[in-house]
């Protein structure tokens, strides 16, 4: 009985054929949320509040466009009927064609200037993302698709980030963060998000007079420098920890709640892993800040702002208040 439930919305619409221009507007809408056609004006979608409301409207509309419709919900009377109502809504082929425009694209990447490679990689990731959302019953073409992007990803963003470090072994310190004061800290320039968050940790949390040198080269810095996130640098990734999280682990901050809430939004932006509802946003923040800053200090100051945000928004959500109390600079 369970393949049987839950029950299924059907939108039945008929428009003027004078409303051209709303004809095409509805049905955007009914392919942006997925729906499936039974017959020309009847679209099925899985019975869902959400989408029942997306719907609602859409029917609402067709009655203002002077048209008719009818939102009810349907129940299949067999298994096979239910298997068939699923099967509409099989993605493998929107996947296919994904990872056919992937693999064309891959063939090109090398030789785009950084904004360029930047603007595909959200384009593409927006076309992803677009299908996924509509992929109410995933399968085998969705896990192939989330590893083909994922390998992808990587590929761009070792164009993006050349110098990213490899994962390293090893038993991470106890740190003493009192020993680390008004010292010169050193990462490559450009900074992504790791680089930009363990610059703020820094200095929001551990050496609140560091500064910062932008190097062009690991090799460029200073032997007096404190390296991160680089290969050979004083503090990078650890196993599974990119660098933020290494830091929070070496100077024992991995007990705050709302640091480590910032370090999964650092973690799968920068290595992949479970999807963080933040990660999205911050990532936007962080490609427009980067496009319009050339000035790396420029970007860690703004960068910083929207960290602290974050940092009292999960603060006021794990009930420890604004985090002022905490080596706040501001």
């Amino acid at each position: 009985m369970e393949l049987l439930d839950p029950s299924w919305l059907l939108l039945i619409v008929s428009l003027p054929t004078s409303s051209a221009t709303g004809r095409m507007r509805i049905w955007r809408s009914l392919k942006t949320q997925g729906c499936m056609a039974l017959r020309d004006g009847a679209y099925l979608l899985p019975s869902k509040p959400e989408h029942e409301q997306a719907l609602q409207e859409l029917a609402d509309e067709c009655m203002r466009e002077g048209g008719s419709a009818w939102l009810m919900a349907v129940l299949p009377r067999s298994v096979d009927e239910a298997s068939a109502y699923r099967q509409l809504f099989d993605r493998s082929e929107d996947y296919a064609q994904l990872r056919k425009a992937w693999k064309a694209a891959n063939r090109g990447i090398a030789s785009l200037a950084t904004p360029e490679l930047a603007r595909l990689q959200r384009k593409l990731q927006r076309e992803f993302d677009a299908v996924r959302t509509i992929d109410f019953f995933p399968g085998e073409a969705s896990v192939e698709a989330e590893a083909a992007w994922t390998d992808f990803s990587k590929r761009i963003a070792r164009l993006l980030s050349p110098d990213e470090p490899h994962e390293t072994k090893g038993r991470i310190p106890q740190l003493d963060a009192s020993k680390y004061q008004g010292r010169t800290w050193a990462t490559r320039r450009r900074p992504w998000v790791d680089r930009v968050a363990s610059a703020w940790l820094i200095r929001r949390f551990i050496d609140r007079d560091a500064r910062f040198r932008w190097l062009a080269s690991p090799s460029d810095c200073p032997k007096s420098a404190l390296g991160f996130d680089f290969d050979g640098a004083a503090f990078t990734h650890v196993g599974d920890r990119v660098t933020f999280e290494t830091l929070l682990a070496c100077f024992g901050m991995d007990a705050d709640a709302a640091l480590m809430r910032l370090g999964t939004i650092v973690h799968a932006l920068d290595v992949g892993g479970e999807p963080v509802p933040e990660a999205k946003g911050f990532e936007a923040v962080m490609a427009g800040a980067r496009e319009r800053l050339t000035d790396d200090d420029a970007l860690l100051g703004e960068m910083s702002t929207v960290l602290d945000s974050l940092y009292a928004h999960f603060e006021r959500e794990a009930g420890h208040g604004t985090g002022k109390e905490r080596g706040s600079t501001r």
